[in-house]
């Protein structure tokens, strides 16, 4: 009888995780048998700048990963990110097909590729697609369409694109490592399935991944994501700010960031060239918010996830400057928490993993496969314990 595994591949621009997972028929939730990191050599802000040196980093952490799950890793999950991924609203139109007036499956589909197709692809690709809302002969649709009657239909999709090269590279770098590509997810998509709640994407809230060269947002509502944006900054920077202005070594510049070095540094000065970097990112996301007028009006707030959400007074500056409500992405099971939410990428891979469990992708929603998902991770945090 063969084994149902799923295995997601994260590849950072300075480490790259794997996540490997069992599904068992009997059980709800699957059983987490192997995790591997090791260190990214050949990537730039998010997109990979030397083939050769990819690849060698793929082979090594999944040779790892084999190891420590005792499975031979020959299909995965793929996420990507990096500064050319972006998101994009198109609208299209459909006249209804049916005499009776009565909106079918194949009048939303002709609207979606209406919007798809008035789209400016050059160079681009998509990666995903949501429609994130209708209109029946002008008026809101309140939920899906299809029952409903009238004469146009109109939506509006989201497409979240990326420069077709960074996407060509990626998929041939893994599959030159031996690995076989099941589907390339966006990281904001995959990491959502982690860090947000239902009722959080519901009422609207914006997701933090602070990486070691890029910033990525992603903004919810209804359940869906609304927008993306990714900047070209990144918790590196703050590392190099403090080694500038204390004059010290990266290596102990870093440490000092994350907190395990402590030293006679001068904190007022130290705190001042964290805050100043900090200042710049929460400014880049400020200034996207008040573009999609959504500033101050996302009520479940910001959730800080990604290595550099570690560094200190983060979550005061959020509330700050974005004043909104702020905090770091847990993954939370009874009393014990783990911030460690650098891992969340490779995590959300696995759930995509799971036929039944896609259904809580943004695009397809339900309380079952929610639940199904909370079970999931409350799993994974027992596994973690020591």
């Amino acid at each position: 009888m063969s084994r149902e595994i799923a295995v997601g591949v994260d590849i950072g621009t300075t480490t790259t995780r794997v996540v490997v997972v069992e599904y068992v028929k009997k059980n709800v939730t699957p059983t987490i048998i192997g995790t591997a990191t090791e260190k990214t050599n050949g990537l730039r802000h998010g997109y990979i700048s030397n083939l050769n040196e990819v690849i060698n980093s793929l082979k090594l952490v999944i040779n790892i990963a084999e190891k420590n799950s005792g499975v031979k890793i020959k299909k995965a999950y793929v996420s990507i990110g990096g500064i050319s991924l972006k998101s994009e609203i198109s609208q299209g139109i459909s006249i209804i097909s049916k005499g009776s007036e009565e909106v079918v499956g194949l009048d939303v589909k002709n609207a979606i590729n209406d919007s798809r197709e008035k789209l400016q692809l050059s160079n681009r690709k998509i990666v995903y697609s949501d429609p994130i809302s209708f209109k029946i002969d002008g008026e809101e649709v309140l939920g899906h369409p299809e029952g409903m009657q009238g004469v146009k239909l109109e939506v509006k999709t989201l497409f979240i694109t990326c420069l077709e090269q960074h996407f060509n590279d990626l998929v041939f770098a893994v599959e030159e490592a031996g690995i076989e590509v099941l589907d390339i997810i966006p990281s904001p998509i995959a990491s959502s399935l982690v860090a947000l709640s239902k009722k959080q994407k519901t009422v609207g809230c914006l997701l933090v991944n602070i990486g070691a060269e890029t910033v990525s947002l992603a903004v919810f509502e209804n359940e869906k994501i609304i927008s993306l944006k990714v900047f070209s900054i990144g918790s590196t920077d703050i590392t190099n700010d403090i080694a500038l202005g204390l004059k010290i070594p990266l290596v102990e510049a870093e440490q000092i960031k994350i907190g395990s070095l402590l030293g006679d540094y001068p904190k007022k000065k130290l705190d001042e060239i964290i805050e100043a970097r900090l200042s710049d990112i929460f400014e880049l996301i400020e200034n996207h918010l008040k573009k999609i007028k959504r500033n101050e009006l996302l009520p479940a707030g910001v959730i800080l996830i990604g290595g550099g959400s570690n560094v200190s007074m983060i979550e005061e500056l959020s509330k700050k400057m974005l004043k909104l409500p702020s905090k770091i992405g847990v993954l939370e099971y009874q009393k014990n928490k783990t911030r460690d939410s650098a891992w969340f990428v490779a995590y959300g891979l696995c759930l995509v993993g799971k036929k039944i469990i896609e259904q809580n992708l943004p695009n397809k929603s339900s309380n079952n496969s929610f639940k199904m998902m909370e079970n999931f991770f409350s799993s994974i945090f027992k596994q973690l314990l020591p």
